[in-house]
């Protein structure tokens, strides 16, 4: 049985939030246009919205609607993918007017940075499971690295216009601490617990940086020893998780299960139950043999019931990190709607959907037809 990190743990959620994606989340769709409306003419028909002059194109929006769905999940109906495309393009906008602003402050990600970038998407995958996810999402090399170089140079901008602007004071610390107390009033001891999985069989998906798997028991036990002379050498635990860890789920955060609560440590297997309870903080575990799994422990820290003080380490990060999420969506917000203000924008997916007045419009269906233009006029959507 897997140790399962509490869902109320409020160190966890915030860190998440730190890592969020850079494409902004929205309200809603924002259609720039009013009831009754004319689509604009003499626009090629698979162009579904300019930005400055920049178009976006039906098969740049095709590719990200498909890779925001599911492909083994039931198919949204024509309204819902409809729906979804709308999203699609109105984050292409937003993204467009960011990278914009990013080129003009000389932000835009270098060669280097993009390659890093990809090389660190790639790793986790064998080079037939990399072109496999590619072909899914109807991408090709240089399609996810165009995309890096999009998001890794809205991220500097973002980082220099919004988050370094951000400053989160002691008093602000203290307010938010007084009107939320009950919050760090933890009512049982808690254990944060970091592993190292091992298993004795082929696994399907290896999501460790080295793709690292033992496929039978001897392979395993080999496994293991090694891991073990090297955290004996001083090799550190997270490393070793993230290079060779065969537990999915956290392997890529060096095996963090966050803080688990006494009652969900009782309900744990006997032996990791002792094997924890048995541990200093900061102290490895020798390696534990159960029915499915060879798992190495390591106690990160030991916290008992009771009231957290303000000036508690754990207390600080989690405040500081919640009131500096919670600034940076505000200030990104702002941010982006004036970048939006200033900009030039015509979505005209959009209008044609207003133009439909509540039937589908051509741009909703698997192909487009041709117009019926004479050949020196250009294509239009109506």
């Amino acid at each position: 049985m897997s140790f399962l990190p509490s869902h109320l743990i409020r160190e966890r959620i915030t860190r998440g939030l730190r890592h969020a994606g850079v494409l902004l989340p929205l309200a809603g769709i924002v259609l720039g246009v009013v009831g009754g409306c004319k689509i604009p003419e003499h626009h090629a028909v698979d162009v579904w919205a300019v930005v400055n002059g920049t178009e976006i194109k039906r098969d740049e929006v095709e590719k990200y609607y498909k890779s925001q769905i599911n492909p083994e999940a039931q198919e949204p109906s024509q309204e819902e993918a409809l729906s979804l495309k709308l999203n699609v393009v109105e984050q292409l906008i937003n993204n467009e007017i960011l990278l914009e602003r990013a080129k003009k402050l000389n932000l835009e990600a270098s060669d280097g940075e993009v390659e890093d970038k990809f090389t660190e998407l790639k790793s986790p995958f064998t080079e037939e499971e990399f072109q496999r996810q590619l072909k899914q999402r109807g991408m090709v090399v240089d399609d996810l690295k165009r995309d890096l170089r999009r998001q890794l140079s809205i991220q500097k901008l973002l980082n220099r216009e919004v988050a370094a602007k951000v400053t989160i004071t002691d008093q602000d610390v203290l307010d938010f601490y007084n009107a939320n107390r009950n919050q760090f009033n933890v009512a049982e001891p808690q254990y944060r617990i970091s592993q190292i999985v091992i298993t004795p069989r082929k696994d399907a998906q290896i999501r460790n940086r080295k793709n690292d798997d033992a496929t039978n028991e001897a392979e395993a036990a080999r496994k293991s020893k090694m891991l073990m002379d090297k955290l004996n050498s001083g090799a550190d635990f997270a490393q070793l998780a993230m290079d060779y860890s065969e537990d999915m789920n956290t392997a890529a955060n060096g095996g963090d299960l966050g803080y688990i609560p006494e009652s969900s440590l009782n309900q744990s297997d006997p032996t990791l139950k002792k094997t924890v309870l048995g541990l200093k903080p900061g102290q490895v575990s020798q390696p534990i043999e159960l029915k499915d799994s060879i798992r190495i422990l390591k106690l990160v820290a030991r916290e008992a019931a009771g009231l957290r003080g303000v000036n508690d380490p754990q207390v600080q990060q989690t405040v500081r990190d919640t009131l500096r999420n919670r600034k940076e969506q505000l200030l990104r917000s702002a941010y982006l709607a004036v970048a939006r203000d200033e900009a030039h924008v015509t979505n005209y997916l959009a209008a044609q959907v207003v133009e439909a007045a509540g039937k589908l419009p051509d741009a909703a269906k698997s192909t487009i037809p041709t117009p019926a233009a004479p050949a020196s006029s250009p294509a239009a959507t109506q």
